[in-house]
């Protein structure tokens, strides 16, 4: 659907160009110089917000601290992309005692990123919440165990010890279970896992939870005492949630139905400047590794850059379009919500998600936001992600 309103959108201009091009009075390379040199200053005025009647203020609040799940945000504030929407967005960091969910209920926020499942159940006791924009178009979560392990499937993990994060985080690896047949209470041993990796890396239990984007780059991140040497992919086992079947959709925006509702002009504006920023990011992942780092992130630039990659992963390609919400992805993760863990009682529809606001931002929007080349970048793993 984008594409084709993208086509239409470009077509009249490339015909606008070649007219350009044909009626031009053959001036000199000093003119054409001179006129590039205008054109650049005209848009770093438009671009400055000086041009706003007003400036709206919003707010946007993250589910974890400053990192580059959202880089793509930070960019979008720092490169003047949400001042060019005449916005001003005060991006509020997460952390382990703050719900987005919680603080978009309170009036302490107008946006907010969570997962999915997440907001349906929030929705399901009875918050007004829609999904307004599905950022990550993939699970990056999976189940890691040494190779050594005999575990290649999710039946391998019977008369194992798991470990799993809790908090919705687990939601995944439960489906993925039950769906091989085990019974998570009695045919695994499940275990808290804190967010990180040591469990594993000590070998106090059989697998453990992980993203992409974070705890495997920690394994990979840590010397292996036997040889001096960095750990290596192939020293560990990957149970990939995409692969079996048992995926959710991860990093969402989602708000007050009523917010939005009433304010769907400034939420198609935040949109298109957040888009934006994730485009860059795709095309400028050092930029954005920069902004991220400077933004105050307590992670060395190292794992900065091996999660920029890897969050560039889970959005691009985007076959229907940044921010576009599958429907067939949403029914996954609703089905695992609704089947396989007490999320929701019941199955929810389309009406826990709208693309209105995806499809009005893009009007605006330009450059590629299909991604279709992307491709993910050889990153060098560094010791402790320094």
């Amino acid at each position: 659907m984008l594409q084709r309103r993208w086509m239409r959108l470009m077509a009249p201009l490339a015909v606008l160009a070649m007219l350009a091009a044909a009626c031009g009075d053959g001036g000199t390379d000093e003119d054409t110089a001179a006129d590039d040199a205008g054109d650049e200053a005209s848009d770093d005025e438009a671009a400055s917000g000086e041009d706003c009647d007003t400036v709206d203020q919003t707010s946007l609040q993250l589910k974890w601290v400053a990192q580059a799940q959202f880089a793509g945000f930070f960019a979008a504030d720092e490169l003047g992309f949400y001042a060019d929407e005449c916005l001003e967005v005060d991006i509020l960091e997460g952390g382990p005692d703050v719900g987005p969910a919680q603080v978009v209920a309170g009036g302490g926020a107008d946006f907010g990123i969570d997962w999915v499942a997440a907001t349906l159940g929030q929705r399901a006791a009875g918050e007004d919440f829609i999904t307004i924009a599905q950022i990550y178009q993939r699970s990056g979560l999976m189940q890691v165990a040494w190779a050594d392990s005999g575990i290649e499937s999710f039946e391998d993990l019977e008369g194992t010890t798991v470990g799993a994060w809790g908090f919705g985080n687990e939601y995944e690896l439960l489906a993925g279970l039950q769906q091989a047949g085990l019974d998570p209470d009695t045919d695994v041993d499940l275990v808290d896992q804190p967010f990180d990796m040591d469990l594993l890396l000590n070998r106090e239990i059989d697998s453990a939870q992980a993203i992409t984007y974070n705890e495997y780059a920690q394994l990979l991140e840590t010397e292996n005492p036997e040889t001096g040497e960095l750990y290596q992919p192939e020293d560990f086992v990957v149970l990939d949630m995409n692969e079996f079947g048992v995926a959710m959709l991860h990093d969402g925006i989602f708000a007050s139905e009523a917010f939005v509702t009433e304010n769907p002009e400034l939420t198609e504006r935040f949109l298109r400047a957040s888009f934006r920023g994730w485009m860059h990011c795709r095309d400028n992942p050092e930029e954005c590794v920069q902004i991220t780092f400077d933004r105050g992130s307590i992670m060395g630039q190292g794992h900065q850059r091996w999660m920029m990659n890897e969050v560039n992963a889970l959005i691009w390609p985007s076959p229907n379009g940044i921010g576009f919400m599958d429907p067939d992805a949403f029914d996954q993760t609703a089905e695992i919500a609704t089947t396989y863990v007490d999320v929701i009682e019941e199955q929810p529809g389309s009406e826990a998600y709208t693309n209105e606001y995806v499809e009005a931002a893009w009007e605006g929007l330009e450059g590629d936001p299909f991604g279709e080349d992307f491709e993910r970048e050889d990153v060098e793993v560094t010791p402790g992600g320094e």
